[in-house]
């Protein structure tokens, strides 16, 4: 089920001088939540984000219009889950691993971050639109979309396996996952990379995987701790923010988000031919050369899902 958020939140740039989800929840009680952290995490309302200075020669790249505005409009999703975009313990205050990657990009091209909470589907609405300047929530590069929009890449696109603690259960391909019961989201990618594992292992002669479906993270949370079911596949971040919240399970294996031989990636996203994607790449390149990047990444737990330099319109996930 998706929440209803405030329409939008103002973020404002000069700060502090040092910062489609499959996932149906946005609730940060899921484990051992102390305060206004969880495990490692500052969920807490005063985040001091790492920041970044801004680079002239970068800056000079975004297109005159939106230089003068002096304001970056970033659509950022209401369907997000921890650690990429939730609430913190104020109710009120936006944060996560997403907003803190905008905001170094948004600094160093000398612009204020105005980020707009929407629903998933209406981030592209506003892009169409004019409404947003960019996107930045999770989104994975495809064939499809790259007819409409341009990317700049800032993450990998990975999923992972989640496990009980001590499991002494990894998985690297079809073969490790026959005969396991395995719960994940209808209607998702990883969904299908599951039944395809699955019809593969039947075909090898092995048993097939028993996917079990549940409405609320909370629920494959209780079957995975009662051995109801052996494991969960999901969205790396999300299984790798409940890791470290709840301490009571593991990652035993990732994959690309793609499937197969293709590695997904996570892009800033703007309409196509808006002049914007280069200025992006650029700036991007540029806080990963000086570290920001970096520290953004860890402190949400994503250090896994780095990525070396920006790439425009890589190859992406193939048409349906």
């Amino acid at each position: 089920m998706r929440a209803v958020l405030p329409a939008a939140v103002l973020l404002t740039a000069p700060l502090l001088a040092a910062c489609g989800s499959d996932d149906p929840s946005t609730s940060t009680d899921a484990g051992s939540a102390k305060g206004n952290r969880v495990g490692n995490i500052n969920i807490g309302p005063e985040q001091d984000r790492v920041r970044a200075e801004k680079d002239e020669r970068i800056a000079a790249l975004v297109p005159k219009e939106v230089r003068e505005a002096g304001v970056l409009r970033t659509g950022l999703s209401a369907d997000a889950a921890p650690p990429l975009g939730f609430f913190a313990t104020d109710d009120k205050t936006r944060i996560g691993s997403e907003i803190d990657l905008a905001t170094l990009v948004a600094d160093t091209l000398g612009l204020e971050l105005d980020g707009q909470i929407v629903s998933w589907e209406n981030l592209f609405v506003g892009l169409d639109s004019g409404k947003f300047d960019a996107v930045f929530s999770n989104v994975t590069v495809t064939e499809e979309r790259k007819d409409k929009y341009d990317f700049a890449t800032y993450r990998l696109d990975n999923l992972a396996f989640e496990a009980k603690k001590g499991s002494g259960w990894k998985v690297d391909g079809p073969e490790d996952v026959a005969g396991k019961t395995i719960a994940v989201s209808s209607g998702t990618n990883q969904e299908k990379i599951l039944v395809d594992w699955s019809e593969r292992n039947e075909k090898a002669g092995r048993e097939p995987v028993s996917i079990k479906y549940f409405q609320k993270d909370t629920d494959y949370y209780l079957a995975l701790q009662s051995g109801r079911i052996d494991g969960y596949l999901g969205p790396n971040p999300t299984v790798a923010y409940h890791v470290e919240s709840a301490g009571q399970s593991e990652v035993i294996g990732t994959l690309s988000g793609a499937g197969g031989d293709l590695q997904g990636k996570i892009a800033a996203t703007t309409k196509k031919d808006s002049g914007l994607v280069d200025a992006y790449a650029a700036a991007l390149d540029r806080v990963i050369a000086d570290g920001s990047y970096a520290k953004v990444l860890k402190r949400w737990g994503l250090s896994g899902e780095a990525i070396e330099k920006s790439e425009i319109n890589p190859e992406g996930l193939p048409r349906p």
